[in-house]
């Protein structure tokens, strides 16, 4: 009997995560925002929840603003913002983002850039899109295109969001995140 329990794996039910989505534009307007729509329209389809959506210019200060308020926030779990990570004197996002992150998660960026290759070759190159943890909250900063965003989510970010993917995701870790470190 023992056996036949252990060959039997239970799914666990999805977790509906809270989720805020920032775009980082000077030049878009929400209702223009397909980047967000598509995050928008896949996160809710994924079974989570839209805590907030926004739009900021291109500005350091402002990003940050807008985010610190979302990572202090316990309702909100995951923010996922798009835009501003180019090589251009207006994009600054992954510097507004990376002093607010506690720890960073390396192997984002890479795999979106390994991914991103299939699509747009050598051009990936010029993605700075990161990912990281602050405050318990997981961000992730994604390019605006409407390409890098269904990317990221569809290759990336929805697996990670989901509790039963295995063997491991970031839903598992979020009770942990704020741990103190021993």
């Amino acid at each position: 009997m023992r056996a036949c329990l252990d060959a039997v794996v239970l799914e666990a039910p999805a977790l509906a995560l809270s989720i805020a989505l920032l775009t980082v534009s000077d030049t878009r307007t929400l209702a223009e925002d397909r980047s967000g729509d598509a995050l928008q329209l896949r996160l809710e389809a994924a079974g989570h929840r839209l805590a907030e959506r926004g739009l900021v210019p291109d500005n350091r200060y402002r990003i940050r603003a807008e985010l610190s308020r979302w990572i202090a926030d316990p309702a909100v779990q995951v923010v996922i913002s798009s835009g501003g990570t180019g090589l251009t004197g207006r994009d600054g996002t992954p510097e507004a983002v990376a002093p607010l992150l506690d720890k960073t998660i390396d192997g984002f960026g890479e795999l979106f850039r390994v991914l991103s290759f299939d699509t747009i070759g050598t051009s990936t190159l010029q993605s700075r899109c990161l990912a990281g943890v602050a405050n318990g909250t997981v961000i992730f900063v994604l390019p605006g295109s409407l390409d890098a965003v269904e990317t990221a989510w569809d290759r990336l970010i929805a697996a990670q969001l989901d509790v039963n993917t295995r063997p491991c995701n970031l839903v598992q870790l979020l009770p942990r995140l704020t741990e103190p470190a021993g």
